[in-house]
């Protein structure tokens, strides 16, 4: 159970490194042919649903596994509860490359459908929290969260790749 989640969660990290990375660099190679919005608005949808198809290839790959009803539940709780973190992964590159092209971002129709989309899911839920009065915090809160969530779990796949890489530790003198 614990290491079939822990599987999933690896993909999960290695899907949201992918996506950013992907996003990114389709975006930086379309910038070639077209401005950097118009980049933005071809790339995402794209990315968004492959990144989505990802999951949910995951999700149905363990649903229709072998595993006991609980892994199962288990595992589809942490894909809807992350779903959103991983869906900011190819967003989160064009952000990072409008922030650096010195450009706004608000004006790609994709990811203000995106912005959108995400406030209407979760404003009714600050609004149920806290009386909707601080949903400029809750999406910097979101955006935060989504950026930490993804960059640890790229780390913790990421960080046994490196150590095997830079090789075996010395062993002491005796």
């Amino acid at each position: 159970m614990i290491a079939h989640i822990k599987r999933r969660l690896g993909q999960y990290g290695a899907l949201w490194v992918g996506a950013f990375l992907l996003a990114g660099l389709a975006i930086l190679v379309a910038t070639a042919f077209a401005d950097l919005i118009v980049a933005v608005d071809l790339v995402l949808p794209v990315m968004l649903a492959g990144t989505a198809l990802g999951l949910g290839i995951g999700v149905i790959a363990t649903l229709l596994s072998g595993q006991a009803v609980g892994t199962k539940l288990i595992v589809l709780a942490l894909a809807i509860v992350l779903s959103l973190p991983l869906l900011w992964a190819p967003v989160a590159a064009a952000v990072v490359l409008a922030f650096f092209a010195d450009r706004s971002i608000e004006y790609s129709l994709i990811y203000a459908g995106f912005q959108i989309g995400i406030s209407e899911l979760l404003f009714p839920l600050d609004e149920w929290v806290r009386s909707g009065a601080v949903f400029g915090s809750v999406w910097a809160l979101f955006q935060g969260i989504a950026t930490v969530v993804g960059f640890i779990s790229a780390l913790s796949n990421i960080w046994p790749l490196l150590r095997r890489a830079l090789g075996a530790e010395p062993a002491p003198a005796a």
